[in-house]
């Protein structure tokens, strides 16, 4: 019963449009009241204490660190980098896009961010090139969506917060999972865009490709001081947030000097009104955890899916299954909080490694961005581009395939997550 006031009071709020917050304040008010242990102060305490996590400081910096790299010019000489390596190869601008989402994605862990900052840049190239652009359009989208995956990453910090959980190793553990995503992407569309009548970029000297390299120099650096600090101990992830923040200021303001003063207001107001709804969506949800747990509903859930638990791999189905339909409603943030506090205890329960399954339902949630009807990361691609959503989810629909057989690839093989896992402790 306990899980039905749960499902009924969060669906039912969300259904008549309440926001998400708001509808997991709702949710935790109406648990008290079932268990009659109502209490204003609860939600008081549990609101301020989830939100003053030293932690979560590295969600506004991160963030600030990636309006900063779009506003300094870092992501623009990410992608003429890319574009001057393998332009020239037929189909070679979807390989730019890739290659420029994976860099992006370990300098600022936004998948809006880097979606919108690559097709802003790259969809006018491939629409003058004769590319089908609501293909080009799906494939910036995916190549966004990796952002959260390969470290520093957002979701990692809010998975790591809510799931109790290593956000270093979940960090390491990314790499590799979100460069065989890249790889996937790469061979997929170079088989759905092998037929298309496309002019390639003329092949550039190596001059001028050299030139390309040290332009971006400043930026190819970055994720190298980020992930090598956080690896040797220099830093902690929340430190690599603010030097993240620091470098690409110093870098767009006195190296390429696109940064003004005059512009810093409206960086800084930006990275600021995002910081605020992700970290008022942490703060309530943590309310619903702290319920969750007082009401025992992970107890009742692991005592419905307990003849699972001996088969651990059958159960990372169920749930990524569970997970996947979850994220064609619901946001990134929201889907990892809700669900985090339900199933970390059935995870280490059937003896699955914590950061191991932090990797792939992130992942999980990650694709969720993609999937109508929410898909916020279609809804940014859609604008930037201006190509119909519906035109989009077509075009998405082979790279979206792409990344959920990478996800299950993970399911079935945990080893290609926890083997580069243990050599990069």
């Amino acid at each position: 019963m306990t899980i039905a006031v749960f499902l009924a009071a969060l669906l039912g709020a969300m259904a008549i449009g309440v926001p998400v917050a708001f509808s997991l304040m709702f949710t935790g008010i109406a648990l008290m009241f079932y268990m009659g242990i109502f209490n204003a102060q609860i939600v008081a305490q549990n609101m301020i204490s989830g939100a003053d996590t030293f932690t979560l400081l590295a969600i506004p910096f991160f963030l600030l660190a990636g309006e900063l790299m779009n506003a300094g010019g870092l992501s623009k000489r990410i992608i003429e980098f890319a574009v001057s390596c393998v332009g020239h190869i037929r189909g070679g601008l979807g390989i730019v896009a890739v290659i420029a989402a994976v860099i992006m994605a370990s300098l600022s862990g936004s998948a809006a961010a880097d979606t919108a900052a690559l097709a802003s840049i790259l969809i006018p190239m491939m629409r003058d090139a004769g590319y089908n652009v609501p293909r080009a359009a799906g494939l910036m989208a995916s190549g966004g969506i990796i952002a959260p995956v390969i470290p520093p990453s957002i979701a990692f910090i809010i998975f790591g917060v809510a799931a109790n959980v290593s956000i270093t190793q979940l960090f390491m553990a990314g790499i590799v999972p979100g460069l065989m995503m890249a790889i996937a992407l790469v061979a997929t569309w170079m088989f759905v865009s092998r037929r298309e009548n496309v002019k390639p970029l003329p092949r550039q000297p190596w001059s001028e490709r050299a030139r390309a390299t040290g332009r971006a120099g400043w930026a190819l650096i970055m994720p190298v001081i980020i992930l090598g600090g956080i690896r040797f101990g220099l830093f902690t992830p929340t430190e690599a947030a603010v030097v993240a923040a620091v470098y690409a200021m110093f870098v767009g303001m006195f190296i390429y000097r696109e940064l003004k003063v005059e512009h810093l207001y409206g960086v800084f107001l930006q990275a600021a009104k995002t910081t605020s709804i992700v970290l008022f969506l942490v703060a309530a949800a943590l309310v619903s955890a702290w319920l969750i747990t007082s009401a025992n509903i992970p107890a009742e859930i692991s005592g419905v899916i307990r003849p699972l638990i001996d088969s651990p791999k059958v159960l990372l189905l169920v749930i990524m299954l569970l997970v996947l339909v979850v994220g064609t409603a619901l946001d990134l943030a929201p889907t990892i909080l809700i669900l985090s506090p339900v199933l970390m205890p059935i995870i280490r329960e059937a003896g699955i490694d914590p950061v191991y399954f932090g990797v792939i339902f992130v992942m999980n949630t990650c694709i969720g961005l993609i999937t109508p009807p929410v898909g916020i990361v279609l809804n940014v691609v859609s604008g930037v581009a201006r190509v119909p959503l519906g035109q989009v989810v077509v075009g998405i629909l082979p790279f979206l395939l792409a990344q959920v057989g990478v996800l299950f690839l993970l399911v079935m093989f945990p080893e290609l997550v926890l083997t580069p896992l243990r050599w990069l402790r």
